[in-house]
This record gives structure tokens, C-alpha cells and sequence, in this order.
């Protein structure tokens, strides 16, 4: 028996339901033919999803205090050891990520790939912490900072307001929301300018830099490994610092489903990434180096500006309208990623229904790009948001490694899996050690913090017991949350993506 098209129906679930053309019901008449189906659609390309990463990893940090390194190796050898170091162990997490993400081909990142290997509580906790705490303050403080330096050449000879920060940084904000609900091409292109934007930023500190050294500048490479010595402490802090600069590199796993030929593109996509962003960081501190000394380099509150001062006259103010763009790609790049974590959370039950529905035109996760947005304006202006990062920092490494050691229980407990991409299991085990060792070094270093953000993520298995498994929900809780999610569907011109399947 063929099913016939619905012009509009009213769920179990209490949601309005599209029809086959994949618009929203009308009161009156026929819907007119030949519409597309409500679906997320392939539109990221070999050079998008590059983009992706490298717009994502590279944001104010290279350019304004890599400091954390130098400060805690003692030398200027030691710390281009270790930001070599650092990119290759990001490198093998990398394509750990991309063996996960040729087999396992949904969206989702960390989440997706704990459900499956791990199970649905852990999966919760990981999108409970990222949704109401981690993202809306790590978007709130690379917001900031895009709110600061693009303030900078306007206020010269002046320290700038706070308050000026802060209204320039929302709507920064507002434009990214907007961007990431209208159109998942225009998100792409704009990130792709920014992302050259980014590389040629890194290029005018590049070339004077190996200029300098051809002409013989080599001062303070001399006796590169001498200095102060670093403390048991030291190289390990450097360490973290240093793979807390390359982070951003598993962002194309969370939208999996939106690329063109995963197969080839995701492990393609993230190798030429992660080169270009190592030899990018690496060439970026030596040619600091070729101009300032380890000690200048440590007192300076914006490496990128006073090496440009010293060479490049005048164009040192166009420094800060790079760092800028940096950071205004990083805040596009995270958002477009981190939306289709919550959009596939949703779909898979650990999140409102309303966040796994697409605009029926746009064919954007409209509801899960947008509910970032009123949890980071509450981050912008409130509190310290850096210290809530501390308290947090030590979630990314513990489910990331989790993670990729689920890649090594898949290899023995399903060995038969399709895996077009597949990696010697040395990188797993080595990267997912590496990511435990972060965890207890943070807890090493600063337990106070770190207990505070164990004690946070801790709160999403009562919420997990309470939100997801109880389902004997007050009949006026019911229809209280279905009346909701019916009058935003009709707000916001959003259907379920697996309705326009079913039909």
C-alpha cells in the first residue's frame, strides 16, 4: 500500500510534522511540487573541510602569547622541540579521528563514537558538559578576544573599555549565529576567506623571519638548548600548553554527514591540515626568535605585534585586524561544528527533539546553531570566564581519549567493521595515553580546579537518570514541553530531518 503525502499532522511525539516537499503545513490548498526534502546536505568540500580545521585550531594564541612553552622549557631549543612535538602527537590523534570517522560515517565527533563504543551515559555526560558549560564559554573568550583586537587600532594611546569590548564581542557573536542559521555555504566560504586570512597572517611573520636569517640573524639560536633549566613540571606544563595550541583538529568528524566522499576526504582533509598547521607554528616561533630574545619574547603581551613593530613599521597596525579574523574564524569554525554534535544528540534522544530539526528552506540546524547563543551571552557577561575553563579543560583530553581508545576495543571486538581508513594501532595507543596523561597532569597541577570540574561533569549522570531514563513525566510536563516545542517549530520554520525519510 503506497503512502500518501501528509499536508500536516501532529506527531505522538507532540511535534508538527513536514510534508514530502519538506515544508511546513498550511492552512489551505495543495503544497506546490518539485520542493527538496529537509535534509542536511553535502556541501563540504576537500577544500571546506580543510578550512574547518585549520580556521578552527589557529585563533589569537600564536599570534599574541605562545609564551607558555618558552616559560616552561627553559629554552629556545627545547620549546621548538616540543611545538614539533606537539603537532605530531596531534597529528596521530588526527588520524585516529579520521579511521573513526571513515567507519563510523554520522556526525557527532567525541559523542558519536563513545555512544557507540561505550554507551549512552557517557555519550550524555560528554553533551550535558559541552552544552552548559565548555562551548558557550570557550565561544564567549575567543569572542572576546576578537572583541579586543578589533578595537586595538582605534585606541592607540588608550587603554580600551570594557564595557566597548563586550558590545563589539556580541555582536560578533550575533553575526556568527545569524551566518551558521542562514546558509551552510556562506558559513564554508567565509570560512575559507578566513582561513587564508589566517595563513597569510602567519606568512608576514614568516618572511621577514627567514629573511632575517638569511641575512645571519641567528643570535639567539645560538646555544639554543641553554638557559634555565626546567623543572620536573616544566616540560609536561609546556606539553599541555603546546597541544592545547593545535586542539581544534577534530572538528570535521562532527559534521561527517555533511561531507562530500568522507572516505577521502575526511583522512585527506585532516592530514594536509595538521601539516600545514605544524610547519605554520613551528616557522612562526623561529622567526619570533630571529628578532626577539627568549626573555623579551616572555614579557611581551603580544609577540605578533612587537615583532611586526620592529620590522615592518607601519604595518604593525594591521596585525591586530588579523588576530581579529583569526579569532572570528574560530568562533565560525566552532559554532558550525559544535551545532551538529547537539543536532545529532537530539536525534538520538539526550537533547530536546526541537534541536534535531532543520529550517525548511535554509536546510540549517537552525535550533541547535541559535541555543548556544543565549548560554554564551550569560558567559559574556558574567564572571571570570578563564578560570570556568580551567575548571573544565581536563573534559576535552578525558573524552577525546576515551574516544580513541574506543578505535583500539573496535579493532578487537569488531574486527570485521568496514574501515576504508585504518591506522597502525601504535598511534591510538600512544595518542590516547598521551590524552590520560593531560587528565592527570591536570589533576596534578591544580587540584582544586580540576576536582571542580570533575564535581561539574559528575552532574550529568543524575541528569542523564532523571531527563533521560525516567519516563513517568507528569502528564502537564508532557504537554507543557510538546505545546513548546510545537509553537518554536512554527517560529523558527523547523521539521524533523527523519520525517522527509519516512515519507
Amino acid at each position: 500500500m503506497v503512502r500518501k503525502p501528509v499536508v500536516s499532522t501532529i506527531s505522538s511525539g507532540g511535534y508538527l510534522q513536514g510534508n514530502v516537499n519538506g515544508k511546513l503545513p498550511s492552512l489551505g490548498g495543495k503544497e506546490p511540487p518539485g520542493q527538496e526534502k529537509v535534509v542536511l546536505k553535502k556541501k563540504i568540500t576537500l577544500l571546506r573541510g580543510i578550512s574547518i580545521i585549520i580556521g578552527t585550531i589557529i585563533g589569537a594564541g600564536i599570534f599574541i602569547s605562545p609564551k607558555g612553552v618558552l616559560q616552561n622549557t627553559g629554552s629556545v631549543g627545547m620549546s621548538l622541540v616540543i611545538w614539533t612535538v606537539c603537532g605530531v602527537l596531534s597529528l596521530f590523534g588526527a588520524l585516529s579521528y579520521a579511521e573513526l570517522g571513515t567507519s563510523i560515517k554520522k556526525s557527532g565527533g567525541h559523542y558519536t563514537y563513545i555512544l557507540e563504543v561505550f554507551g549512552p551515559l557517557p555519550a550524555f555526560v560528554r553533551v550535558w558538559v559541552e552544552l552548559l558549560i565548555v562551548r558557550p564559554a570557550a565561544t564567549a573568550v575567543i569572542s572576546l578576544a576578537f572583541g579586543r583586537y578589533i578595537l586595538e587600532p582605534l585606541f592607540i594611546q588608550c587603554e580600551i573599555p570594557e564595557l566597548a569590548i563586550k558590545l563589539v564581542t556580541a555582536v560578533g557573536i550575533t553575526v556568527v549565529m545569524v551566518l551558521n542559521s542562514m546558509s551552510v555555504s556562506w558559513s564554508t566560504r567565509i570560512q575559507i576567506f578566513l582561513t587564508f586570512c589566517k595563513l597569510t597572517a602567519i606568512l608576514i611573520i614568516i618572511v621577514p623571519g627567514v629573511m632575517q636569517l638569511i641575512k645571519g640573524q641567528t643570535q639567539h639560536f645560538k646555544n639554543a638548548f641553554s638557559g634555565r633549566d626546567a623543572s620536573i613540571m616544566g616540560l609536561p606544563l609546556a606539553f599541555y600548553y603546546g597541544m592545547y595550541a593545535y586542539a581544534g583538529w577534530f572538528y570535521l568528524n562532527f559534521v561527517t554527514e555533511e561531507v562530500e566522499n568522507p572516505e577521502k576526504t575526511v583522512p585527506l582533509a585532516i592530514c594536509i591540515s595538521m601539516a600545514v598547521v605544524t610547519v605554520g607554528y613551528v616557522l612562526t616561533n623561529v622567526a619570533y626568535f630571529t628578532t626577539i630574545s627568549a626573555e623579551e619574547l616572555l614579557l611581551s603581551n603580544a609577540v605578533a605585534v612587537t615583532f611586526s613593530e620592529r620590522l615592518l613599521g607601519n604595518f604593525s597596525l594591521a596585525v591586530p585586524i588579523f588576530v581579529a579574523l583569526s579569532c572570528f574564524g574560530s568562533m565560525n569554525g566552532g559554532v558550525f561544528a559544535v551545532s551538529r554534535l547537539f543536532y545529532v544528540a537530539s536525534r538520538e534522544g539526550h537533547l530536546p527533539e526541537l534541536l534535531s530539526m532543520i529550517h525548511v528552506r535554509k536546510h540549517t540546524p537552525l535550533p541547535a546553531v541559535i541555543v548556544l547563543y543565549p548560554l554564551t551571552m550569560i558567559m559574556l557577561f558574567s564572571g571570570n570566564l578563564y578560570s570556568l575553563l580551567n575548571f573544565l579543560s581536563f573534559a576535552r583530553w578525558l573524552f577525546i581519549g576515551l574516544a580513541v581508545a574506543g578505535l583500539i576495543y573496535l579493532r578487537y571486538k569488531r574486527p570485521d567493521m568496514h574501515r576504508p581508513f585504518k591506522v597502525p594501532l601504535f598511534i591510538p595507543a600512544l595518542f590516547s595515553f598521551t590524552c590520560f596523561f593531560m587528565v592527570a597532569l591536570s589533576l596534578y597541577s591544580d587540584p582544586f580546579s580540576t576536582g571542580i570540574g570533575f564535581i561539574i561533569t559528575l552532574t550529568g549522570v543524575p541528569a542523564y537518570y532523571l531527563f533521560i531514563i525516567w519516563d513517568k513525566k507528569p502528564k502537564w510536563f508532557r504537554r507543557m514541553s510538546d505545546r513548546i516545542t510545537r509553537t518554536l517549530q512554527i517560529i523558527l520554520e523547523v521539521v524533523p530531518e527523519e520525517d522527509c525519510h519516512k515519507l
